[in-house]
């Protein structure tokens, strides 16, 4: 039987994330009937290539949803606004909306899906599926198997978060401060210079001096895992590198297990690729799809305690592909 195509929307087609989706929809050749792209006045007009298509850029207009089966809202890292003012009239309109944005995450009636860890989730949406945060999506993907077969009671995770999370804007203003000496930073869109430093604050602080960003690798991994009792403690770091998340990621497991069994889990978690003789940096996995871990080793003190590298291209797995995987699971499950 051949299955029909599904016309696509993507709304901030011209952003970074935006024209990732486009990128990982060609390669995964996910079946797209029409095309329609969206994004703010100021890019309006402009011109994009899909495959062997030329599809103009248009001011985002409710109006214009009729007929999409499908629509993306490619918001960036933290990136809200979009989908609370026109995923409504998508909804409305007949198609499901995946929000790449941080509007819905923790709406208790919006699944937040990373298709390797909770699938099932995807198919009790009412219009809208959640896409996590990048830096939760690539440590829940690491940590998948080991939670389903030892269980997790804590998470210590420091992160070290490429421009790029923050936009274009992001890699502009890096680019920018790496040709000026002085690092001038009037207008920038980070909270300190970001060229030749690393920077502790991503979002606002608020309850308890954490950040908005570090709220969310609390929140949304208890969301997803469907388990409010994993201690999560985050630090999340911005720094000067294009594209590419990295974490050290610390947890203690339920069930005893030496690290031989935490090896054997690694290699088998759907979504990772695990080293166990070298690892991996942002520079050489930007690009891909999968998660890479390595580094993984025991903590002297405890013998339910591991410590792991994780690295992952927030661009893709940590935005795009994940999304894209989300409207693969609904449309082999016959709900596109």
């Amino acid at each position: 039987m051949i299955r029909k195509r599904v016309n696509i929307g993507v709304v901030g087609a011209t952003g970074l994330v935006g024209q990732c989706i486009l990128q990982v929809l060609n390669e995964r050749r996910f079946p797209v009937g029409s095309l329609k792209l969206w994004a703010s006045s100021r890019s309006a007009g402009k011109k994009m290539k899909y495959g062997r298509q030329i599809c103009r850029v248009n001011p985002i207009d409710p109006n214009d949803f009729a007929g999409c089966g499908l629509i993306f809202f490619a918001g960036t890292e933290g990136e809200k606004g979009a989908s609370r003012i026109f995923s409504p009239a998508a909804i409305r309109a007949g198609a499901v909306v995946i929000d790449n944005g941080s509007d819905y995450r923790m709406d208790p009636n919006v699944p937040l899906v990373v298709p390797e860890v909770n699938p099932e989730d995807a198919f009790k949406h009412q219009g809208l599926i959640a896409n996590p945060n990048c830096s939760t999506i690539q440590m829940a993907v690491a940590l998948n198997l080991i939670y389903r077969k030892l269980g997790i009671k804590r998470i210590v995770v420091s992160t070290y978060q490429a421009v790029s999370g923050a936009g274009r804007q992001g890699v502009a203003e890096l680019e920018r401060q790496a040709k000026n000496s002085e690092f001038r930073i009037q207008n920038s869109i980070f909270p300190r210079a970001i060229a030749s430093n690393v920077i502790p604050q991503i979002s606002d602080f608020s309850e308890l001096g954490f950040s908005g960003e570090e709220w969310k690798m609390v929140k949304e991994t208890q969301k997803i895992f469907h388990d409010h009792k994993i201690a999560v403690n985050a630090t999340t770091v911005r720094v000067p590198v294009d594209t590419g998340h990295s974490e050290s990621v610390y947890f203690e497991t339920r069930e005893k297990a030496g690290l031989g069994v935490v090896k054997k889990l690694l290699a088998k978690t759907p979504g990772v690729v695990f080293s166990k003789d070298s690892y991996h940096t942002p520079l050489e996995i930007a690009g891909k799809d999968e998660v890479f871990v390595s580094r993984l080793r025991p903590d002297p003190f405890d013998p339910q305690a591991f410590v792991m590298w994780v690295a992952a291209d927030n661009l893709r797995k940590g935005a795009a592909t994940n999304a894209v995987q989300i409207a693969e699971l609904l449309y082999k499950g016959g709900k596109l």
